[in-house]
């Protein structure tokens, strides 16, 4: 049996080897290694896919959240409100232009941002939400949706672990996650369901003006070579990653129905048993399952990686702090017990492998070991 990962990206590259080798070496050849070429193809080729008129590629998924909000024109003291369960970046951006991070809980089955929850938060110095597809499926974007149109706010999708994700309206449209906001944000962390093997990332949007405007601003705020129209950074996804990405991108519902098979098999065999719950599928969106995460119940948490990793088998918690409980975001605005849902979650979740070349011999191997190590405590 290969050795587990959580996520295997060597038995991935073996299989998409020769195409991405060439695409690599056709960069090298051209030395167009900054915009252009290969970042061109694969710009108008997520559009495609994605169905959505501007791809705008970047440095890293962190810099799209970034340069997305610094596009909206908000100014110092501006509340944006997003989940307290979810990775720093969302968080971190808001904060790091001068705005108000507004944490509120999420929903204790699909681990998204709580509706009941973000219609409290909102307060007139509410400008933006963002809420986040956490591990792979969408927020219930139908009443999001509504509650930012009844308030006038923009909505900036974290769609940083969920692009391929689907999500069908009541109405009966289907929308791309990352699609349906007024901007959408994903990574290219290599670990991503769409990965490359380095630091990237790209914003998506329908709007003609904002596209333009976070164009200019991921460029140094630069329109005109040299003129310089708007405060901006330095984000720029690279041809030799983008040379990969379109590679990928080709076989990415591929890997999501590689990995959707690996979540049914997981679901099968931990199915009705009393210290595991097993995720929850939101019925309005696909999920890609970039991570697969249980909730226990009366389990040593910290003993049963401790058991697993004596195995061989790797499990990850995400994310054991919510942010506002961390040292960095600590607000007087919040205490611990605020937000009893994703606390809850952080001292209960965990991830087991999830990828694209997980086979039927290391599925069985990790459900039957996860089990015996869950039942002998």
């Amino acid at each position: 049996m290969k050795k587990i990962q959580m996520v295997d990206l060597k038995s991935q590259y073996d299989k998409i080897k020769e195409e991405v080798n060439a695409g690599i070496q056709e960069v090298i050849d051209t030395t167009t290694f900054i915009k252009g070429g290969k970042v061109n193809v694969f710009q108008k080729n997520l559009e495609t896919y994605l169905n959505v008129k501007h791809v705008i590629p970047v440095g890293n998924g962190t810099d799209a959240l970034q340069i997305a909000l610094m596009a909206l024109g908000l100014k110092a003291g501006d509340e944006v409100i997003t989940p307290t369960f979810t990775f720093i970046a969302t968080a971190e951006v808001i904060a790091l232009l001068g705005l108000t991070p507004v944490v509120v809980d999420v929903e204790e089955d699909t681990f998204n941002i709580s509706i009941d929850a973000l219609k409290k938060a909102i307060t007139p110095k509410t400008k933006a939400i963002i809420p986040v597809h956490l591990f792979g499926q969408c927020a219930n974007m139908d009443a999001i949706m509504e509650v930012a149109n009844k308030h006038k706010l923009f909505v900036v999708e974290d769609a940083c672990q969920s692009i391929g994700s689907v999500y069908t309206f009541k109405d009966g449209r289907k929308v791309q996650s990352g699609c349906i906001g007024n901007i959408g944000c994903t990574s290219f962390f290599p670990s991503k369901n769409l990965g490359c093997y380095g630091d990237g990332g790209a914003i998506f949007t329908n709007d003609d003006t904002l596209a333009a405007a976070m164009r200019a601003i991921a460029n140094h705020g630069m329109v005109v070579r040299y003129y310089h129209d708007m405060i901006g950074v330095n984000s720029r996804l690279d041809s030799i990653q983008a040379a990969v990405l379109d590679v990928k991108l080709k076989n990415l519902d591929t890997y999501i129905a590689n990995r959707q098979a690996a979540a049914k098999a997981y679901n099968k065999a931990f199915a009705n048993h009393p210290k595991i719950t097993i995720p929850y599928e939101f019925p309005q969106s696909t999920h890609v399952y970039h991570q697969y995460t249980l909730k226990l119940k009366n389990v040593d948490r910290a003993a049963l990686q401790k058991a697993l990793e004596a195995k061989g088998i790797p499990a990850m918690v995400y994310y054991p702090v919510p942010l506002h409980m961390q040292k960095a975001y600590q607000d007087a605005r919040y205490k611990e017990g605020d937000f009893p849902v994703a606390e809850a979650l952080s001292a209960c979740v965990i991830s087991l492998p999830m990828h694209t070349e997980l086979d039927e011999e290391q599925l069985n191997y990790i459900t039957s070991e996860f089990l015996t190590a869950i039942n002998n405590q």
